[in-house]
């Protein structure tokens, strides 16, 4: 596991860009899994620049998403289709045919979350996860209590989960109660995870995801089990790592670690 600081969000953001880049460069049919949600805005619109301004390719580049609601259909403004079509699709070059989105509107969600699992696995796996991370410590949305060895499956949602996204809504009633999600157990096999957070509100749950037990009450906690995982962090999601003077260290000295040839 590896933690960085930052000053600030658009800063991290473009830290965690670079990675994104790197991925893309030195294997240009990488496929990506990408997360929604107000944190990872900053990460798509460098990516964007990247693109545009830096030759940043898509072309080869294939995407999964994590997750959507059950009920909304592609064109809803805040179904995930929309989403990233917005922030992100329509304006950098990846085929229309290498993305791909959970549907929230399927006839059989069972067999479509099935599908999902073995569309990844036959697509070589997901080289490079992006996260974000909820108030609760919920990866995608994996609520608390989800197995951590859970596959892609509808989950429904927590109280605190609607509360929070109820803010992208006209209306609290408005926000679906259920949604189609990788699981822990899918993400986990991302051979590389790069986790964005930034704010207070989220110092709790980054807290016991990077310094508390594995458990199933913060999903994210199960990142401490991944080989390949970064924590891009803004100083106030770091504020609460018992460590953090440590890991501001271990940043420090990083260019000078030892490597082999």
């Amino acid at each position: 596991m590896q933690i960085i600081v930052s000053e600030g969000y658009e800063e991290l953001c473009k830290a965690a860009a670079k990675v994104v880049a790197k991925t893309i460069n030195s294997k240009p049919n990488a496929v990506l899994g990408l997360a929604t949600g107000s944190t990872p805005l900053a990460l798509y619109k460098e990516l964007i620049r990247m693109h545009k301004e830096d030759g940043l390719d898509f072309s080869q580049v294939t995407t999964f998403n994590l997750d959507e609601y059950v009920g909304l259909p592609k064109t809803h403004y805040q179904s995930y289709h929309y989403f990233m079509h917005e922030n992100l699709f329509k304006h950098i070059n990846v085929p229309q045919q290498n993305i791909y989105i959970p549907s929230g509107t399927t006839d059989n969600y069972e067999a479509f979350c099935d599908w999902y699992e073995r569309r990844i696995k036959e697509c070589g796996g997901v080289d490079l996860q992006v996260l974000g991370i909820g108030s609760d410590g919920h990866i995608a949305f994996n609520e608390p209590s989800s197995s951590l060895g859970s596959r892609t499956r509808i989950k429904t949602l927590a109280r605190q989960t609607i509360q929070d996204n109820a803010r992208f809504f006209d209306k609290i009633q408005d926000v679906p109660i259920y949604a189609i999600t990788m699981g822990v157990g899918t993400i986990l096999e991302a051979r590389t995870i790069i986790l964005l957070a930034s704010g207070k509100g989220k110092a709790p749950a980054i807290a016991g995801a990077i310094e508390g037990p594995v458990t199933s009450m913060n999903t994210a906690s199960a990142l401490q089990l991944h080989p390949d995982t970064i924590f891009f962090l803004d100083r106030d999601a770091a504020s609460e790592l018992k460590m953090i003077d440590y890991y501001l260290w271990i940043q420090e000295k990083a260019p000078s670690f030892p490597r082999g040839n």
